[in-house]
């Protein structure tokens, strides 16, 4: 299998909301990688890949193709330049957000370790993400002030 990223093949995201209509072409499925992850995002002026987030299981790898999107880290934000590489490690340390804030699109890939599932945090909406294998697996977003703390001596539901 191959693909490339010169002619891309993008996702339809027409159902994405306003502020995160990006597109994504699933690179590393479309080339036959099994235990990497990797991802073509193009993000139009403006709008962001995805919600502020940081990783449980999966280190990532972020390569500037073309425009200088903003970053956002726990350290707060700053520009990248095309050709910078970043990388965000496992845990809060490792936030991330790209965001579009200059008038041209921006292009990136983005790489990571695929562990076969994920759980994400998104702490601007207090929300969690459990993700099962791959596009079309198992998927939950869950409020993280619904969950329940078994420690507290509290009896889980059966």
């Amino acid at each position: 299998m191959s693909a490339n990223v010169e002619r891309p093949e993008f996702e339809d995201n027409s159902e994405r909301p306003e502020g995160f209509r990006s597109r994504r072409y699933r690179v590393g499925i479309a080339a036959g990688a099994q235990k990497l992850g990797a991802s073509l995002w193009e993000l139009p002026p403006g709008e962001a890949a995805y919600p502020y987030h940081w990783h449980f299981l999966e280190e990532e790898l972020v390569v500037v193709l073309a425009g200088a999107p903003s970053l956002r880290t726990p350290a707060g934000w700053r520009e990248l330049e095309q050709g910078e590489v970043v990388s965000f490690p496992v845990g809060e340390e490792g936030g991330h957000q790209l965001v579009n804030r200059t008038a041209d699109t921006v292009r990136f890939l983005s790489i990571s370790s695929d562990s076969g599932g994920e759980i994400a945090v998104y702490p601007d909406s207090g929300k969690l993400g459990i993700y099962g294998e791959r596009p079309g697996g198992f998927r939950e977003i869950h409020r993280r002030s619904d969950a329940v703390d078994y420690w507290d001596g509290e009896t889980p539901p059966s």
